[in-house]
């Protein structure tokens, strides 16, 4: 039998429900994402750190956890919220159950609540602390310690995330091309990517300095995807600004694509609830083509949705744009070779409509 457990909002929006995961109290920025696969994925993706994931999918756990889809060493997300746990995982390549895993990493979780009345609340009121709780019931109490905790706005995550020493994914076949890449929450299968393209990649902490980065004798870098609030990234932005300057290749995304932004004269803000999911639409104005694609992002760059803007490193427009709300999705520089997208194309539990940008990617790099 469950134990009892409690979710309640910074507003005061309180759930009652049941233990999932680890007994225990934990709080985190509360968002949802509305993918119907790629759990494990979701848990084990850096850039969820400090954030209880809610899953508007109602069924989770049915395919366990298995030893080959993580995309770090370990699960990131501060809390974890489901309708239905699954009773029993049914999968082939299933290793072991969901709530094992969420257990034996300490992971606190809830279910057995309305997650749609939870998701269309924080979509009303936007992302928002929360705390959720199988050790305490007092609703009241937990809301003064969830109003204590910090937020994310000005949250600055990227060293609690990062790689404490640099490694190496070699090239798959053929070596073409050195990628340095710094890890502000990067994820296995950005490397993998690059390496069935011929790239080794050089895996840098986000501490390194620019020498750190050309030690490696890079052709290009990439900028990582990453949690917390971009507008904190100071360190990261000048290495960008680095890079720039000596016209070295650059693809940022997610949390990099912000951090190119921000070294090109563009603000960051808050989205009031965020993308998350695995579905999609963004436009990439270069083709007219629109991808379903899969998203992490609670930021967004502010930038001319139309025209070539100038910034210090010559001219920019933005190359992609979400057909949901025109949220920036992507840019790219006239006359420097960079370009980034907001959206993953990794995406390691799908969709793969973005693969292409890897390719884009290789092809600046022949170009430089």
């Amino acid at each position: 039998m469950r134990r009892e457990a409690i979710l309640v909002l910074e507003d005061g929006r309180t759930f009652r429900g049941e233990a999932y995961g680890s007994v225990g109290e934990t709080f985190g920025e509360a968002v949802f994402n509305t993918g119907m696969t790629g759990y494990q994925e979701t848990l084990t993706d850096p850039s969820y750190h400090r954030q209880v994931v809610v899953q508007t999918a109602p069924h989770i756990g049915n395919t366990g956890v298995n030893g080959e889809d993580d995309e770090s060493a370990r699960i990131w997300v501060a809390g974890y919220v489901v309708r239905d746990p699954a009773r029993l995982a049914s999968n082939w390549r299933a290793s072991g159950e969901l709530e094992d895993r969420l257990s034996s990493e300490g992971v606190v979780g809830i279910c057995g609540i309305d997650t749609r009345a939870l998701t269309r609340h924080l979509r009303d009121k936007g992302a928002m602390r929360v705390g959720v709780s199988s050790v305490d019931s007092d609703a009241a109490g937990l809301r003064q310690r969830v109003l204590a905790a910090p937020q994310m706005l000005g949250a600055d995550l990227s060293a609690e995330v990062t790689t404490a020493a640099a490694y190496t994914v070699v090239a798959q076949g053929e070596h073409r091309f050195t990628v340095a890449a710094l890890d502000f929450g990067i994820k296995r299968n950005v490397a993998r990517r690059l390496a069935a393209r011929g790239v080794s990649t050089h895996v840098l902490p986000a501490s390194s300095t620019v020498d750190e980065v050309f030690a490696v004798n890079p052709d290009a870098v990439f900028f990582s995807p990453g949690p917390g609030d971009p507008a904190t990234a100071d360190h990261a932005v000048s290495l960008a600004r680095a890079v720039l300057s000596r016209g070295t290749p650059l693809f940022g995304i997610c949390f990099g694509s912000q951090i190119l932004g921000r070294a090109l004269g563009f603000d960051t803000y808050k989205l009031g609830y965020g993308h998350r999911g695995i579905n999609q639409p963004v436009m990439d104005r270069t083709t007219g083509k629109v991808e379903v694609t899969s998203h992490n992002h609670g930021f967004a760059v502010r930038a001319p949705l139309d025209g070539i803007v100038e910034s210090p490193f010559g001219g920019v427009t933005v190359s992609h744009v979400c057909l949901n709300d025109n949220v920036v999705e992507g840019l790219r520089c006239h006359d420097v070779p960079a370009f980034t997208v907001q959206y993953h194309p990794e995406a390691a539990a799908g969709p793969h409509d973005a693969d292409y940008l890897f390719d884009r990617f290789t092809e600046l790099i022949d170009r430089a």
